[in-house]
């Protein structure tokens, strides 16, 4: 789409315009559209405001346009009108890369110093793409996704977390984290990282296509998860965690009461019988408490759940009341931050120990009593795979958690043909 992508670059200013007529057209456009549309029409316009709107929006911009002796012609008048009418009606610039426009992307970040840049989904890499959005529309657009979510961006509260809200479109949705440029040298807009959900169900085949793992893998975890095991997917920065839990809810039998504890709610699990409940930060400047993912998984427990879901645990106290709800009798699986099964359960122990007192010896006992399987996810050729499948042992040796692998990834293995070593079985458990 090299004419649509242009009109952003203003480099060439996209339209062949001297860049201060165009920013006086804008302005001048915005303003008349504002007067003539309430604010309530061009927040949540109908099909026929929204056509009535670019109407009018095609009339201004011509009219704006010979008054300042400019005539670009129909074709660029036209791209003008629909740049216009996504600031005014849309998400900008981000409409070029959200769907229906694009449905090829998993991530999108807005540098502080105006670079944009994506991940297509399946990729662990960062590519920039050529769009250059003025600082102002950046504002606009962030404004409008965090506007209606009560949220605002300033130097008071320079960091925020939001939502991507679903649409028609998008029926995934998001999440957002945005920084403020007090906060993000070099200071010219704010710093955006919007990472989209995936727009239906993962299934176990999207994995076994991508070489994620094996068919015997993929049987392993589909019997663990029909039987109720306690799982911890372990795994570092975008290596697919989240996906990889959700697609092992696809296994869980049907008519399971299921609880997701979420920050934000971020896994789609396609069932009816699906209750979940997300954490929520302290609202700035007002004595409303936080709602943190150990409160949720507190009331989980007295909800009668089949199976516990956690989104991710990222600190002590969410970590002890998880394995003190599995300890209990609870089903449930979980992600968690770590490159390795061994460092996992450092980290875990680490976290507890300074988040909720627990000492090294307890905190491993407690990983121990409370997971039966561990699975490790990680990046190989810049593909993701499984790295490891391994049953966790009741019993501490020398007093650390002991794996007993059933699956483990051949680091001798090429990019086209990766293979995996069977070790051993999946326990035999009475749940």
């Amino acid at each position: 789409m090299p004419g649509i992508l242009g009109m952003y670059d203003t480099a060439d200013n996209g339209n062949n315009l001297d860049e201060l007529i165009r920013s006086e057209v804008f302005n001048e456009v915005i303003d008349q559209v504002n007067h003539e549309f309430s604010t309530s029409i061009l927040q949540s316009p109908s099909e026929i405001d929204r056509k009535r709107i670019r109407e009018r929006i095609d009339t201004q911009i011509a009219a704006a346009l010979r008054r300042r002796n400019c005539r670009p012609g129909v074709f660029k008048e036209g791209v003008i009108a629909e740049e216009l009418s996504r600031r005014i009606l849309g998400l900008g610039f981000l409409d070029i890369l959200l769907p229906p426009a694009r449905t090829d992307i998993s991530e999108i970040t807005i540098y502080s110093s105006g670079l944009v840049q994506i991940m297509k989904k399946g990729a662990v890499r960062w590519e920039t793409v050529e769009l250059r959005p003025e600082t102002g529309e950046i504002w606009r657009v962030l404004d409008r996704l965090i506007g209606p979510q009560n949220k605002t961006l300033n130097e008071t509260n320079p960091s925020i977390n939001a939502k991507l809200p679903a649409t028609e479109h998008n029926p995934g949705g998001g999440r957002i984290k945005a920084l403020h440029p007090v906060i993000a040298p070099p200071g010219r807009n704010p710093s955006i990282n919007i990472r989209l959900y995936e727009q239906k169900p993962v299934t176990p085949d999207w994995l076994l296509e991508r070489g994620v793992m094996n068919d015997e893998m993929m049987d392993v975890l589909r019997l663990a998860m029909e039987q109720g095991r306690r799982i911890l997917i372990s795994g570092g920065t975008r290596t697919g965690k989240t996906t990889l839990l959700s697609v092992l809810c696809n296994f869980l039998p049907q008519g399971w009461r299921i609880v997701k504890i979420e920050d934000p709610e971020e896994i789609w699990v396609d069932r009816s019988t699906v209750q979940t409940v997300e954490a929520r930060p302290q609202a700035v400047g007002t004595d409303v408490k936080p709602y943190t993912l150990a409160d949720g998984v507190d009331d989980a427990m007295r909800m009668s759940p089949d199976y516990l879901v956690i989104g991710e645990v990222r600190d002590g106290i969410a970590a002890m009341s998880l394995f003190r709800a599995l300890m209990t009798g609870h089903s449930g699986a979980c992600t968690f931050h770590a490159d390795s099964p061994r460092e996992a359960v450092r980290r875990l122990s680490t976290v507890m120990g300074a988040d909720a007192g627990v000492r090294p010896h307890e905190a491993n006992q407690m990983i121990s009593d409370a997971v039966d399987l561990l699975v490790q996810i990680g990046i190989r050729h810049e593909v993701r795979r499984v790295i490891a499948i391994s049953n966790v042992a009741k019993d501490l040796k020398n007093g650390d958690v002991y794996f007993e692998p059933i699956f483990r990834f051949r680091e001798d293995s090429s990019a086209a043909e990766p293979n995996w070593e069977k070790m051993g079985e999946l326990n035999n458990i009475t749940v």
